[in-house]
């Protein structure tokens, strides 16, 4: 049998059980047919084989992230976008959206996103005096970096129905000044609320999934985890389907049933049309059923058991009391689904610990696979559970690079056990590397990078004893995802068999200096046996 395409003398890491480095590669439709040194796969040659000279770069299996927000990332696109380099000062930003205002209808929204407030020179939010000043005709919303926070103008509040007499929703705050007056900041549960209001159409929806899934092509991501976005569950979810069906989206999906706004009514709807885990097809599959249980890293408002280092008055916020929790995954555990919840502190991590343990003793199940987003401040005793419990945690690397001078200050020498993926090694705690694009940024060499070195992007340690080995964390961003998903037989390591989704990068990373492995960039995607995206190679046959 002749292969279609053969990938020769490269660097073929191909993430299989003895962790072997390869030559060559042979791939036949849509599947691998073919690994090994060059004589064992040249034999695979026909007179119509593609032959792809590496020239000792490196080939992977494609990455998959298994927490990332498409839909979310992709809206982003479609309005101002803080994380342009050139959005240094509120004074930039407002210019920005001024011309906004007089290109957009009166009435229509006016979004920004990724805002970080230390990253413009004032190092403050707006205020909603600022933000009625550039319109009192459209609404308008700052959105945090986080997604967790936003700033509304008058006129968005008031679409809203928010006022200075409107209560806290739980697990929520609608920021008030010492006169009770709106300040505009909108805190968790009161952010996620605003969105009920302020969601895109279905359009826009469309448009920006196509503009995300081929960026993330073209950073070698062929499969991931969609972690929620604001609006409808079910909606998003066709809307995802559709432009998967379509060809818009080319990335390979695993849905997970959470929702920015709603999760616990998702949950609920899916349960009822008898939608579970695991129902779909390799291009688009529904995940767990996912809660979220507290706040940011960087708001702050993650939840703590002990009280911030930066402030010995907060330990953040809770989304759910226990009880509560126990009972709405409790029921999806029941009914078969994989179950988790984002938990970033310490605190919250527990109580979805304390939820796993009940439903698992109420209705034992062999090879769950639930999961933890996130799982920020992993305490040892923390981990012993999550080992007891047959966990799997999707920590977020990239924070300790991007975040890890706030967290230093958040949190103090708590940033030991933040992500802990060299203690999650030691103890056999299975886990997946993910991005949360887009709170940073989605490359997964970013995210492989901050793993290797477990520095801040001032240069500061960041609980370097939780470095892992550059195939350690190439491992983390590719078979242990399609683990967290049930898919290891299928995808996520170069094996005879299995899918054809691939990457190749500029160098060789098992070369290239750990410190500039964010410096490498990804040169071809294949995503089943098709080239879906490709920079000029200099030889071909």
């Amino acid at each position: 049998m002749h292969a279609d395409i053969v990938f020769t003398n490269g660097e073929v890491i191909t993430v299989d059980k003895d962790c072997s480095i390869m030559e060559a590669v042979a791939i036949k439709d849509h599947t691998i047919i073919g690994v090994g040194q060059m004589k064992e796969v040249g034999g695979f040659i026909g007179e119509n084989t593609k032959v792809i000279d590496l020239e000792g770069k490196s080939l992977l299996p494609g990455f998959i992230d298994p927490h990332l927000h498409l839909t979310i990332y992709g809206t982003n696109l479609l309005g101002i976008n803080c994380a342009s380099p050139e959005i240094d000062s509120l004074e930039i930003l407002y210019e920005k959206m001024k011309k906004k205002a007089e290109q957009t209808p009166k009435g229509e929204w006016i979004r920004v996103t990724s805002f970080n407030e230390n990253a413009v020179k004032q190092k403050r939010f707006p205020t909603i005096q600022e933000l009625d000043a550039i319109s009192a005709e459209h609404p308008i919303v700052i959105i945090r970096v986080c997604n967790h926070t936003s700033i509304a103008n008058s006129k968005a509040l008031e679409l809203a129905g928010i006022t200075s007499k409107s209560e806290n929703p739980a697990g929520g705050e609608i920021e008030r000044d010492v006169h009770g007056e709106l300040t505009g900041k909108m805190i968790e549960n009161a952010h996620m609320h605003l969105f009920n209001v302020a969601d895109y159409s279905a359009d826009e929806i469309k448009k920006g999934l196509k503009l995300a899934s081929q960026i993330f092509v073209e950073s070698g991501i062929t499969s991931l985890h969609d972690a929620g976005s604001y609006g409808w569950g079910p909606d998003i979810l066709q809307l995802m389907k559709t432009s998967i069906d379509s060809g818009d989206v080319k990335n390979r999906v695993y849905a997970l049933i959470g929702s920015l706004t709603d999760s616990e009514s998702f949950i609920r709807h899916m349960i009822d049309e008898s939608i579970v885990t695991g129902d779909g097809d390799e291009w688009f599959k529904i995940g767990p059923a996912k809660l979220f249980t507290d706040g940011s890293s960087t708001g702050p408002t993650l939840s703590t058991r002990e009280p911030y280092d930066s402030d010995p008055t907060d330990t953040g916020i809770l989304y759910y009391d226990q009880e509560r929790m126990n009972e709405i995954l409790g029921e999806a555990h029941r009914k078969g689904y994989q179950i988790t919840a984002h938990a970033q502190g310490d605190r919250a991590i527990e109580m979805v610990l304390n939820c796993i343990e009940e439903a698992l003793e109420k209705h034992p199940r062999t090879d769950h696979r639930h999961r933890i987003e996130h799982a920020g401040i992993a305490s040892k005793d923390l981990q012993e559970r999550m080992k007891e419990l047959g966990v799997v945690v999707i920590p977020n690397p990239a924070f300790m690079y991007v975040n890890g001078d706030s967290y230093l200050e958040f949190y103090g020498d708590r940033v030991h056990v933040m992500y802990p993926a060299n203690d999650y090694l030691e103890k056999g705690i299975p886990f997946a590397f993910a991005s949360d694009t887009p709170v940073v940024d989605h490359n997964p060499l970013l995210g492989i990078h901050a793993a290797v070195n477990r520095k801040t992007i001032s240069g500061q340690d960041a609980g370097i004893y939780q470095r892992v080995s550059v195939l350690e964390a190439i491992k983390a961003y590719t078979y242990m995802g399609a683990y967290a998903s049930f898919d290891e037989k299928q995808k996520g390591s170069i094996e005879v068999g299995k899918l054809a989704d691939l990457v190749v990068l500029d160098q060789s990373i098992l070369s290239a200096n750990r410190e500039s492995i964010k410096d490498l960039t990804v040169e071809l995607t294949m995503i089943d046996g098709e080239i879906a995206y490709e920079k000029q190679y200099s030889k071909r046959k």
